[in-house]
C-alpha cells in the first residue's frame, strides 16, 4: 500500500487506546541510541510495535520498537522507543503513521529527537542541537509525506511550513539548558533518504546550502505534525562530525552513533524533563 489514510490511522489509534490507562498529551520520538530515555516513563504501559496494526517496525539496531505511555514530570506522555525510516522500504505515509496516531489520540505537542552528523564545523560529538528549522531535501525530490490524497479532516492541502518548530517550546528548551548549565547549539537540520552515509562532497554541498546537522529522519514527522496542527520541538544529538575530506582516515559508522548516544542521554533527559516541568502547569 503506497498511501495510508484515516482507516489505517484509526485502527492503530484504537489499538493504542485499548492498551493504555493514560491519556497522553505530549509525544516524544527517540532516535538512534536514545531509547534508554523511555525507561524514565513512570507507571508505563508498554506496547510493542508489532502488536499495533499498520505500525511500521524498525529493523535498525538502537530502535527497540516499543511505545511507553505514562508520565514524565507530571505530564502524560507517549514515548516512541525507536522509529522506522524511509530507507527501510516503508512508504512515507506509513513512516509517519505514528504521528497521525498521536494526532487522533488528541496529543498537542510532539518532541522529535535524533542522532545526526555535525555539518557545522563548530559542533562536537555529544553536543545537543535545538532544531530551529529544517531543509526537506528528501521531500523536495518527491518523497514528501503529504504526497497523495489529502484528508481535509486531518489537515489542509497546502500547509504553511514557515514556523515548523514552535518558538515557545524552543525558548523553554534554551531556558532549561541554561539553568542546568548544559551547552545547547542551535541550527538547521537536513534530511536525506539514506541509508548510506554522506560523501565528503555531499557534506560540503550541505554546508553550502545552510545545513548544520544531517540525518535520515525527523523532517517527515515534523511535516506531518504541522499538517495535523501539533506543536513541534526537535533536538539533534550530534553523534559524529561529518567527513568533508576524502583523504581523511576516519570513517562514519552506526556503532559510533550509538556510542555517542550514551554520552548525550543524561543531558537530553535533563532538557526534556525541564521542558515537561514547564509545560505541566499549562497542559
Amino acid at each position: 500500500m503506497e498511501f495510508f489514510g484515516r482507516p489505517e490511522f484509526e485502527a492503530a489509534a484504537q489499538a493504542v487506546r485499548g492498551r493504555t490507562r493514560h491519556q497522553p498529551r505530549v509525544g516524544i520520538v527517540l532516535g538512534s541510541g536514545l531509547g534508554g530515555l523511555a525507561d524514565s516513563v513512570e507507571n508505563a504501559d508498554i506496547i510493542p510495535y508489532d502488536q499495533l496494526p499498520h505500525w511500521p517496525r524498525s529493523t535498525v539496531v538502537g530502535h527497540q520498537g516499543q511505545l511507553h505511555i505514562g508520565e514524565l514530570e507530571g505530564v502524560p506522555v507517549m514515548v516512541m522507543r525507536g522509529r522506522a525510516h524511509y530507507y527501510e522500504g516503508y512508504p512515507m505515509s506509513q513512516v509517519t503513521l505514528p504521528i497521525r496516531v498521536m494526532q487522533l489520540l488528541g496529543l498537542e505537542i510532539v518532541i522529535l529527537t535524533n542522532a545526526a552528523g555535525g555539518v557545522n564545523k563548530s559542533f562536537h560529538v555529544g553536543d545537543l542541537m535545538l532544531i530551529t528549522d529544517h531543509i526537506n531535501l528528501i521531500g523536495m525530490t518527491g518523497a514528501n509525506p503529504l504526497r497523495g490524497p489529502n484528508d481535509e479532516t486531518l489537515g489542509e492541502r497546502f500547509p504553511d511550513m514557515s514556523r515548523v518548530y514552535d518558538r515557545e517550546l524552543r525558548a523553554l528548551a534554551l531556558k532549561t539548558a541554561r539553568e542546568a548549565d548544559i551547552p545547547m547549539q542551535q541550527g538547521v537540520y537536513i534530511c536525506l533518504a539514506g541509508p548510506s552515509f554522506e560523501t565528503p562532497a555531499d557534506i560540503r554541498f550541505l554546508r553550502l546550502i545552510g545545513a548544520d546537522a544531517v540525518g535520515m529522519s525527523t523532517v517527515p514527522e515534523a511535516t506531518v505534525a504541522r499538517h495535523g496542527g501539533l506543536r513541534v520541538m526537535g533536538i539533534s544529538m550530534i553523534s559524529n562530525i561529518a567527513i568533508d575530506d576524502p583523504d581523511q582516515e576516519a570513517e562514519t559508522s552506526h556503532e559510533e552513533v550509538l556510542e555517542a548516544g550514551k554520552m548525550a542521554v543524561p543531558r537530553l533527559e535533563a532538557v526534556l524533563r525541564g521542558v515537561l516541568r514547564n509545560l505541566s502547569a499549562a497542559l
